[in-house]
């Protein structure tokens, strides 16, 4: 039988090129104005979105050095090399004290600009957990024991990012309210959640929130979390409330987006397209749990196979994980477990789930999986190792099931974060 491992890997490859910061970055920058150009870059792609507009500014465009300043946080293992601005890797899901301070020296910077300068802000996916700048009267530890709860908690990612607005000093708008003294605040992002929602990428530091703190107290009651009282007070506290439409702050901001999912996924069904398959386009915006939505997809493929139809299916989006267990393994890992379950008796499937980050779940190093292939050969290890697909799904550990079969995606920082990419092959 034909190795689809290439295929399925030039399919992911597809998606991730298109909105690689190099490529997407450039044409959206603003000429620089008679000021400085302050820029507050946050997420994966930060450092490289960084390198790219000092390209720009200071290589196309000739700009004084000097006139150039700023900092962009990403994650462990995501920094390149830059010239003028400096780059700190912090913690990624679980925030740390590197991101702390990366947080109140980006504030500093936002406050320092005035009527001349642009302020040019970079987001990119992670940013929520790279800013971290807790609210007053909560503690660092405070906020990262209430992340814990909430990644773990199987809620989707706006619901988390709607508790995390209303207890932090950048997200939610308020970023904006620190650099409000710039002549122009803009803003471009990579999106990293479902529907591009600005809000939602990176909890949205420069534009309004429409959420507010009773949402945010109504998802620690729907999850059941156990809250520190001080969690509990700031929640109540009027003066946490983000930043709305109405605010000044938003007076001269502009918010552009320059990478979407739905451009990755489209350039992947491309690829998918010139190999000759029929594609079955399930769109860049599904959510849910992981085991169920491959559920869903594997329905798909057996019928595709009874109808003797040589298809590719292909979704984006961002799956979310209920943990119960104590194993490792992120949303794509834990959906191509799934998969390998359903799919075990039909030897002409293939599969590929990935984070086009290149890390899913993980403790957080540049090492991390970016997700796992199934196909014949792991359904035959599987029977000749005796592993049960089931039993690993029971204690969420999707990476030692997959570590054992050798099949685990391995990609490294891709720069970039435009939700998962999972693309199901039917001969």
């Amino acid at each position: 039988m034909t190795d689809r491992r290439p295929l399925l890997r030039a399919i992911f490859d597809a998606a991730v090129a298109a909105a690689h910061p190099d490529v997407v970055l450039a044409p959206h920058l603003s000429p620089p104005p008679s000021g400085r150009v302050i820029c507050l870059a946050a997420g994966k792609g930060a450092a490289a979105m960084a390198a790219a507009a000092e390209r720009h500014y200071l290589d196309a465009l000739k700009l004084d050095p000097a006139r150039l300043s700023g900092i962009a946080t990403t994650r462990h293992g995501h920094g390149v090399p830059t010239r003028r601005i400096k780059v700190i890797e912090a913690g990624h899901p679980m925030p740390d004290e590197a991101g702390m301070k990366a947080a109140e020296e980006t504030l500093r910077l936002a406050e320092s600009a005035q009527a001349e300068d642009l302020l040019l802000v970079l987001l990119s996916g992670g940013g929520s957990a790279n800013w971290i700048a807790p609210a007053d009267g909560i503690s660092f530890a405070q906020k990262q024991q209430l992340t814990r709860a909430l990644l773990r908690s199987g809620a989707p990612i706006g619901e988390i990012n709607t508790v995390r607005k209303h207890l932090s000093r950048i997200k939610g708008g308020r970023l904006a309210r620190a650099g409000q003294h710039a002549a122009e605040i803009v803003t471009l992002a990579i999106s990293d959640v479902p529907r591009d929602d600005p809000s939602a990428i990176a909890s949205g530091p420069t534009v309004p929130d429409p959420t507010t703190l009773a949402d945010a107290r109504a998802i620690i009651a729907k999850y059941g979390l156990e809250v520190d009282e001080a969690i509990r007070r700031a929640l109540e506290d009027p003066r946490n409330e983000s930043c709305k439409a109405s605010d000044p702050a938003f007076a001269r901001a502009r918010y552009e987006l320059i990478a979407k999912p739905k451009a990755s996924l489209d350039a992947a069904i491309a690829r998918a397209r010139a190999a000759g398959y029929e594609i079955v386009d399930l769109g860049a915006d599904l959510e849910g749990e992981a085991r169920e939505v491959a559920a869903d997809h594997a329905r798909l493929a057996l019928k595709a196979r009874s109808e003797g139809r040589r298809s590719a299916i292909l979704s984006g989006g961002e799956l979310t994980v209920t943990v119960r267990g104590n194993g490792h393994g992120g949303p794509n890992q834990e959906y191509a477990l799934a998969l390998a379950d359903l799919l075990k008796d039909t030897p002409d499937v293939a599969a590929l789930a990935g984070d086009t980050d290149g890390a899913d779940g993980g403790g957080g190093s540049a090492s991390d999986p970016a997700g796992a292939i199934i196909d014949a050969s792991t359904f035959a290890k599987m029977k000749s190792l005796g592993l049960d697909p089931r039993a690993y799904l029971d204690n969420n550990d999707a990476t030692a099931f997959f570590a054992a079969t050798g099949d685990l995606l391995q990609t490294g920082p891709t720069l970039t974060n435009v939700n998962d990419i999972r693309v199901i092959l039917v001969e």
